[in-house]
């Protein structure tokens, strides 16, 4: 008995692994990774560095005359008169990339920026800056009296910086980055989610086939409906553990490889700059600032050394009872139905409580200790992505043991109710079986 199911299993996975399909996706995604992370800094560098602006500034109120700060890439000069006049000259000529009017209406200061080519992303909000500085420093000498490198030096000395500190039941202390606990926990679970849905789609698929090919007949004729399930779901898990294996390795490998071919290439003014404005709202993180200084392998450290194996060993671990549990259920549903579009009713009411999960895994990142966040996390076909989502945080022990022993004893069910609607429905064809037939089949098997 063990040796037909080793050789289904060995069946499964070969000709699964050896499909173009299977090595393109398995090469591309370490790829993609990396080019999402490494392309949109590099594009947005260039464009930055290649591309020289120049400011006409038009200051009605004579306050920032000669006040911005030119760089390699942004000149600046100060002329007066017509705005809608200097405007059209500088811009139909193309003497200036874009026109800086600076105005006093009655209410308060003004300013427009005009351009009819594109400009930098970060032109604007470099003005803003530069005005703001140059406007404070002007109040703080009118009316306190006070120079702006006095009044920096006093606000640093004033400035307030709070660290969070999570302390363990045993006592000990580490720094908590609720940010970087937050963006892991949704990584983690997004991932699991589309991992079960690809896998546990690829046993739906292939019950399906070999059900209408008819191959499912010869095959029953030599193993037995419970081996053939079991190759089935073992083979295609051992499919997504090697993929996955190979991904970590490649991905990991492609970013320490550019980090050390490139390790100049988020160190410079230009690339902090970008990098900065990409983690826009996150500034505060220290973790996300040391990611905008380009340091990848420092924020992992920083994060991991005491959760580490955890992390990793409950990722593996809901990863594998995810596909287990849905890949089960999905079989099932494959041998109940003769074609894909079939098995919609049957697969809806299985996967929705997955894309709850993943309606809800905001909700579970913000308040990870809450209510909704603990039951989602112990209701077994939720369970994978939402307690993943919830662990960076730091989830008790005993509700992390409590949750996997509630899997184990789902997936014991659930390979019970496979197997039985596998036997019965895998060689039923040309009807349509409702949830009534089904739970006949469970009765009388």
């Amino acid at each position: 008995m063990q040796n037909k199911t080793f050789l289904i299993i060995s069946r499964e996975y070969t000709t699964r692994v050896k499909k173009k399909s299977f090595i393109i996706m398995t090469i591309l995604l370490p790829v993609l990774i990396a080019a999402l992370i490494f392309v949109p800094v590099l594009v947005m560098l260039h464009s930055e560095r290649s591309q020289h602006t120049r400011v006409l500034v038009v200051d009605d109120t004579e306050i920032f005359l000669n006040t911005f700060q030119e760089t390699d890439n942004t000149t600046y000069q100060y002329r007066s008169g017509n705005i809608d006049q200097l405007t059209k000259e500088a811009l139909d000529n193309e003497e200036f990339d874009c026109v800086f009017h600076i105005l006093d209406n009655g209410e308060g200061l003004r300013s427009n920026l005009y351009y009819k080519k594109s400009i930098p992303s970060n032109l604007q909000s470099s003005l803003e800056s530069q005005m703001n500085e140059t406007f404070f420093d002007r109040i703080l000498q009118d009316s306190l009296h006070i120079e702006l490198a006095e009044f920096q030096k006093l606000q640093d000395l004033t400035k307030v910086n709070i660290t969070a500190i999570q302390i363990d039941k045993d006592g000990n202390q580490r720094e908590n980055d609720a940010d970087m606990n937050m963006l892991i926990g949704m990584a983690c679970g997004f991932f699991i989610y589309f991992i079960i849905i690809i896998f546990a789609s690829q046993v739906l698929r292939g019950v399906l086939e070999e059900k209408s090919n008819r191959i499912v007949e010869v095959l029953i004729s030599s193993v037995k409906p419970m081996q053939l399930l079991t190759g089935k779901i073992v083979g295609i898990a051992l499919v997504g553990i090697t993929q996955f294996l190979i991904w970590v390795v490649l991905t990991t490998g492609i970013l320490f490889s550019i980090q050390l071919a490139a390790p100049n290439l988020f160190s410079s003014d230009d690339s902090a700059a970008v990098a900065t404005e990409m983690t826009t709202g996150m500034a505060d993180s220290p973790d996300l600032a040391a990611l905008a200084d380009g340091n990848i392998f420092q924020v992992i450290n920083n994060y991991f050394p005491v959760s580490f194996a955890e992390l990793l060993l409950s990722f593996f671990f809901y990863f594998v009872i995810g596909y287990l549990i849905y890949a089960t259920l999905y079989a099932a549903t494959g041998s109940v139905v003769d074609s894909e579009s079939d098995s919609q009713q049957y697969t809806m009411p299985v996967t929705l409580p997955l894309i709850l999960s993943i309606i809800f895994v905001p909700t579970i990142s913000s308040n990870p200790n809450g209510q909704l966040a603990l039951w989602l996390s112990m209701i077994p076909l939720t369970s994978p992505i939402s307690m993943m989502v919830r662990l960076p945080s730091g989830v008790p022990l005993w509700q992390l043991l409590t949750s996997m022993g509630i899997c184990l004893l789902f997936l014991v069910f659930c390979i019970w109710f496979a197997a039985k609607v596998y036997r019965v429905g895998i060689l039923m064809y040309g009807k349509k079986n409702g949830w009534k037939e089904i739970f006949r089949w469970l009765r009388e098997a």
